[in-house]
């Protein structure tokens, strides 16, 4: 696990999982995410939350021109720049909390951010904001996510709950919360995510 100032920003080797049902699982998700982005046909994407640059890299198999991918980690920005040389990348060290940008993008990607926050509510009206015609997010499904947990015995202390999640969403919860601002347009759920592809009210 991967804490810096006190916050979760990472899980180190987290997308490069031996296990072959972990893997077959984390294959799904990636096709879920794959297959929306591709139903958004965006030209530019915003990524909020890029991690270890997983994600990322889908985005770019999409075939889009320019993706601008931030995250609250300086050391995992500064990582990320080393690993891609993909010139239609930008990696950039910001806070969803405090961000702010002038140019408007396509499609605004944030996946496993959410159950992150301190304040859900308002990153996702900070997102809003960001004016993009199309938002991809999507995080853990519980309570399956902390049932598979412990099922591997991961976090029995915790009762399978991940390090850093403190918000904990159903598919139902999930779709409460994001309607408040935004329309679904598709639902995916490959175990154990639930991705959403929506547009802004």
């Amino acid at each position: 696990m991967r804490i810096e100032n006190g916050v979760v920003v990472g899980s180190n080797g987290k997308y490069e999982i031996r296990n072959p049902i972990a893997r077959f699982l984390l294959s799904r998700f990636d096709r879920a995410v794959l297959e929306s982005i591709r139903e958004s046909s965006p030209f530019s994407v915003l990524e909020v939350g890029c991690g270890e640059g997983h994600v990322t890299d889908l985005i770019l198999k999409t075939g889009v021109s320019r993706v601008l991918a931030t995250d609250i980690s300086v050391s995992l920005i500064e990582e990320n720049n080393v690993r891609s040389n993909d010139p239609r990348v930008t990696f950039k060290a910001a806070d969803l909390m405090a961000l702010s940008i002038e140019e408007r993008f396509d499609l605004v990607v944030c996946c496993e951010v959410l159950e992150h926050l301190e304040d859900p509510e308002r990153g996702l009206d900070i997102m809003h904001a960001l004016g993009a015609r199309e938002y991809l997010l999507s995080v853990p499904r519980e309570p399956i996510w902390r049932m598979l947990n412990i099922c591997r015995g991961a976090y029995l202390r915790d009762l399978g709950n991940s390090p850093g999640h403190i918000n904990h969403f159903s598919k139902h919860a999930l779709m409460k919360f994001v309607e408040r601002r935004f329309v679904v347009q598709s639902i995916r759920t490959p175990l154990p995510w639930t991705v959403l592809r929506c547009r802004p009210k």
